[in-house]
């Protein structure tokens, strides 16, 4: 018997030192004495029915904030793979929790870039 087995992975990426502004709260990047946030909790992306059947694989790149509080804030796609595991991406990205990234000692946003990998393999019973 012929089984497909849908999988999807996450790694963090971190860039170049950097500070943006989001709304009144500062938002910044790993480095320059800001530390990486870490993950507590981390929930895969489902892989939906309709792209199994079109076999779609690949990477979904996001671009997350995570708060102060841990929780993730802001996600957009920076690398599309497909509108529906696009989408899962962006909910599993968003129920994410971290220990908060942080600069001098204090809870700071971060934004961090975060890979998504939808592979799908085949396995013979």
């Amino acid at each position: 018997m012929r089984t497909i087995l849908a999988v999807a992975a996450a790694s963090i990426l971190f860039g170049q030192p950097a500070f943006t502004q989001s709304g009144d709260d500062p938002v910044y990047q790993v480095g320059n004495g800001v530390t990486a946030p870490v993950i507590i909790k981390e929930v895969k992306p489902n892989y939906t029915p309709d792209a199994i059947r079109r076999k779609v694989q690949g990477t979904v790149q996001v671009s997350a904030v995570v708060l102060t509080d841990g929780t993730v804030g802001e996600v957009h796609v920076t690398k599309s793979l497909d509108l529906d595991l696009d989408e899962q991406a962006i909910i599993a990205t968003k129920q994410w929790r971290f220990k908060p990234g942080t600069k001098d000692g204090q809870p700071v946003n971060v934004r961090v870039t975060i890979e998504l990998t939808f592979s799908l393999r085949d396995s013979r019973r």
